[in-house]
């Protein structure tokens, strides 16, 4: 990363605070011309017509850039120019807020994480996307299409927009060897090591990476999917998890955060995304990332349509525009992301963005247990015992205390 990318990147740092994580939501589409509805809310575009003039969207920081950040990060103004669709922007900071959003009725679409999509699906909130109207999901990497957190009985709800891993990073003049094991923030003896200085991401989905380590270290708990626990295999993750938070240090959700408690040695080890350790390592610090023995957890962000949508066409505009393989390189540099569309990897201005960022899903992704809501049914022949998110968050507050 050259010292103008560090900058712009820290600047909109700065700016942005961006706290990401457990991701956005969706939301639907409706037109008084569509059809064929589904089992989400609203119904599904036929065709796409003309504008409506007007798009409201709910955004990760950094997913709606318009220039004002920086004058060279902008794929909104040329947007709006092609399409006449003024675009307004709603930044949401956690998934959950994404919902709660969504739910006003106030806005076209969002960029949702698969924590928040279900939920939205369920609740009739957000409406079946027609991808024949959108050219350039043709070209999405196979690994993000008709996924279970973007797709019901095979309908897609959503255009996909980009991912990447919860990797595992440790200060490498501390942890010798870097840890490349989750028992690095999960094992007695380790977090022993470390106590004061373990870091972990600030969500209820934080469950199902406590979860994954128990699939591979406790198999009599039979886990086989980390989203999908009966009481017996939550009561263990939730025992582990509390305790964990004793050697906690911080728990984080802003990345800005854990990027100065890395730099400061507040934290030594913990849970954390490609783009902090590209960050940290430009910036010289002795940090490393991998992908953990055991596997791991991600995130897969989707754009959908809300079933209320008051400007359905401009939001069909918009989701195959940000797709776009220019745009939606862009997007993943700035953000640090694998990019949705394989031929974005032609235009992005970092040659190996790709190969680092994993984007064909060859080297890990597509063996990422990526966020996905929590709910009764199991998926198995146990029935409808599996924890809701709903439990999921409230066990989440009694493991923070």
């Amino acid at each position: 990363m050259s010292s103008d990318a560090r900058s712009a990147r820290w600047a909109w740092l700065a700016v942005a605070g961006l706290s990401v994580f457990i991701a956005a939501f969706a939301i639907g589409c409706g037109s008084d011309d569509s059809s064929d509805s589904t089992s989400g809310g609203g119904e599904m575009l036929s065709e796409v017509g003309e504008g409506e003039g007007e798009l409201n969207l709910i955004c990760w920081a950094g997913y709606c850039e318009d220039g004002s950040t920086d004058p060279k990060v902008d794929w909104i103004s040329d947007f709006e120019k092609e399409t006449g669709c003024e675009v307004n922007v709603k930044i949401g900071n956690t998934s959950d807020e994404m919902v709660n959003l969504m739910r006003t009725g106030e806005y076209d679409g969002v960029s949702a994480s698969g924590d928040a999509t279900l939920r939205l699906i369920d609740g009739g909130d957000v409406a079946p996307v027609n991808t024949d109207l959108v050219s350039n999901y043709a070209d999405v990497f196979p690994g993000l299409k008709d996924q279970p957190y973007n797709s019901v009985d095979g309908q897609m709800y959503g255009i996909p927009h980009g991912r990447g891993a919860n990797l595992l990073m440790s200060n490498t003049d501390v942890i010798k060897p870097a840890a490349d094991s989750w028992g690095a923030v999960f094992d007695q003896k380790q977090m022993e090591a470390q106590k004061g200085k373990i870091t972990a991401y600030d969500s209820p989905i934080y469950i199902a990476d406590a979860a994954l380590y128990l699939k591979a270290t406790q198999p009599d708990l039979g886990i086989d999917n980390p989203y999908e626990l009966d009481e017996d295999q939550f009561n263990a993750a939730i025992d582990l998890l509390k305790t964990q938070n004793e050697y906690i240090g911080e728990y984080w959700s802003d990345y800005t955060k854990e990027i100065q408690a890395f730099t400061n040695g507040d934290s030594t080890v913990g849970t954390t995304w490609q783009v902090i350790n590209q960050l940290l390592q430009a910036d010289g610090q002795p940090v490393d990332a991998v992908y953990p023995k055991e596997g791991s957890t991600g995130w897969s962000d989707t754009w959908m349509v809300s079933s209320e949508a008051e400007h359905p066409n401009c939001m069909y505009m918009w989701m195959n525009h940000i797709i776009d393989p220019k745009t939606n390189a862009a997007v993943a540099e700035w953000f640090g992301e694998a990019p949705a569309n394989e031929k974005a990897c032609d235009f992005t201005a970092d040659p190996k963005h790709c190969e680092i960022y994993d984007a064909d899903g060859t080297q890990y992704l597509d063996e990422v247990y990526y966020w996905t809501t929590p709910v009764s049914d199991c998926g198995d022949d146990r029935g409808d015992v599996c924890k809701t998110y709903d439990e999921w968050n409230q066990a989440w507050t009694e493991v923070k205390g």
